[in-house]
């Protein structure tokens, strides 16, 4: 079966919404270490290689807004979606006490193969994706875990991210904090998005509406769960891009 580095689902659907999910799997290509990043299966289940359950959230966001999904199909070790090309932090040799053994000997010709096989075509799919209506909205899925290690637990269940535009989150956080049963960040468990990631690049340099969700990942480890979040957050995402006049 020949490898792809991206999915799409429903990429007919009319609406104008465009779900992305820059983390959504662990898979590591066979030309990348000949599929191996060399660390525990363990590791490789947890947060440190993809956004648990993102994938599954962002499948269901999309179809509730009858719109599009693009998902990346390459683990964050194997090189970060969600980074700019000169982010140092685009191939990780150590994550949250996991060295990446199979990144250790990666240099610049690996960095530039794996950028061109897996980031390159994502990004140019998700370019395409955006630029199919002009008044799309982007919205990124993305999970945490509740603790990173020798850290504090993290308290939210939900957070929003932004930096330049918050004419859609404003609206969506107020909506999320009226709900009685959700811990709601701003900008945590990070601080609003980095100099050329994926909402700067195809939303801010594009001056389309856009907010980041981070889901807390032990609360969407099921497929249901996973559903159950989609079909919830669709409708506040619908009711405050209304709100926003975007």
């Amino acid at each position: 079966m020949t490898y792809e580095p991206f999915h799409i689902a429903g990429p007919d659907r009319p609406g104008r919404w465009l779900v992305i999910c820059d983390h959504a799997a662990n898979t590591v290509p066979p030309f990348v270490n000949n599929g191996d990043l060399e660390i525990a299966p363990a590791d490789m289940a947890r947060h440190i290689a993809y956004d648990v359950g993102a994938a599954g959230v962002a499948r269901a966001l999309a179809k509730a807004l009858d719109s599009p999904a693009i998902l990346s199909n390459f683990s964050r070790l194997v090189i970060d979606p969600n980074r700019g090309e000169d982010d140092p932090t685009l191939l990780m040799k150590l994550y949250d006490g996991t060295v990446i053994a199979g990144n250790r000997h990666a240099g610049p010709a690996e960095r530039e193969a794996r950028l061109n096989r897996c980031y390159r075509p994502y990004h140019t799919a998700l370019a395409q994706l955006a630029a199919r209506r002009t008044d799309t909205v982007i919205v990124s899925v993305h999970s945490f875990t509740q603790q990173l290690r020798g850290r504090a637990a993290r308290p939210w269940d939900i957070a929003l991210l932004y930096a330049a535009d918050a004419r859609l989150t404003r609206p969506l956080l107020a909506r999320l904090r009226a709900e009685p049963d959700l811990c709601v960040g701003e900008n945590q468990p990070y601080s609003g998005h980095l100099p050329g990631d994926t909402i700067a690049r195809h939303a801010i340099a594009h001056e389309r509406p856009n907010t980041l969700i981070e889901l807390r990942n032990d609360l969407i480890e099921t497929d249901d769960a996973q559903a159950e979040w989609g079909w919830r957050l669709a409708p506040m995402i619908a009711a405050a891009t209304e709100e926003a006049g975007v």
